[in-house]
């Protein structure tokens, strides 16, 4: 006798596979997706209408990324069941099989693109495409590439600062690129710099899967610091310019936005050396008091500068 359905998958089964999947769509990486609003936000441009297509960008992209770290970490199955703590991942550890994944990734990439065909222009779709070729690239190929993968998160990043103003129309000043660019690529070899540091501490071994060794660490130590600091020179040079007086009011107090910046860059640097810093600096900062008082004291410094005397 054929045993019954809800048997063969108990609530308990089922409940455990939902909390794999969601784990699998790495929902706090969606944080990054933040950055869409940044055109708007730094516009100065907060009506009703422009927060409802910065909500919609949001969503549809972060649908994108999430199919989009489904494929990678399927790629990366083998691998990551070595790693210290990619193992735990749901493809790595088992909790999901291969056959689900490959259904549900393409699936979360479909939904996100059907919303932004809806609800979005169509300069987003273009955007929402360039992000998922350039996703997909470097998930097959270019993440083993040394020095060219780091250049690709940090496109990535500035990406999405494109796809924000491509949703609500707001052009994206060559200020906000630049800084976007240097900051982001300081983020990407931080990233790659602690995972070294990691296998170097806790593992001993040689290679990250990315093209890098133990003996890259002192280079990305060197180079991923100045990456970090040249977005500060941009941000201080953007403080000298005529450009800023079009959207602040008092732009000398933007000066105290730059040593907190610096320090922000300095702490998770010190942090990686130390190897205190997980190999995701981005899911590290949600959960650091120290990243959420200097983003307060940033935002607050923006506010106090656009505020007439």
């Amino acid at each position: 006798m054929t045993e019954p359905l809800a048997s063969r998958h108990p609530p308990e089964a089922r409940a455990g596979r939902v909390r794999a999947a969601r784990k699998a769509m790495r929902l706090h990486q969606w944080s990054k997706n933040v950055l869409v609003a940044l055109p708007a936000l730094l516009a100065h441009n907060l009506s009703p209408e422009v927060a409802g297509e910065v909500a919609i960008a949001f969503l549809a992209l972060g649908l994108v990324a999430s199919g989009t770290y489904v494929v990678n970490d399927l790629l990366d199955q083998e691998q990551d069941a070595r790693h210290p703590t990619k193992r735990h991942r749901p493809f790595a550890s088992g909790a999901l099989t291969p056959g689900f994944g490959w259904a549900f990734g393409p699936a979360l990439v479909g939904l996100g693109f059907a919303l932004a065909w809806a609800l979005l222009p169509l300069a987003f779709v273009g955007a929402l495409g360039v992000y998922l070729a350039t996703t997909l690239a470097y998930s097959f190929k270019l993440k083993s590439v040394v020095i060219v993968d780091v250049c690709v998160l940090a496109a990535l990043y500035a990406l999405r600062v494109l796809a924000g103003g491509a949703a609500t129309g707001i052009p994206v000043s060559e200020w906000l690129l630049a800084f976007s660019l240097f900051f982001f690529l300081g983020l990407a070899l931080l990233k790659r710099y602690a995972e070294l540091r990691i296998l170097e501490i806790e593992v001993d071994a040689r290679d990250n899967g990315r093209g890098y060794t133990i003996e890259d660490a002192a280079m990305l130590r060197a180079i991923g610091p100045a990456a970090g600091f040249m977005a500060v020179l941009v941000f201080a040079l953007y403080v000298t310019s005529p450009d800023v007086a079009v959207l602040y009011a008092r732009p000398g107090l933007l000066w105290l936005a730059a040593p907190l910046l610096a320090y922000w860059t300095m702490r998770m640097w010190m942090l990686a050396h130390r190897g205190d810093l997980p190999d995701e600096p981005v899911a590290y900062a949600l959960r650091d008091r120290a990243s959420y008082a200097v983003a307060a004291l940033t935002a607050g410094v923006l506010l106090l500068a656009s505020i007439p005397v």
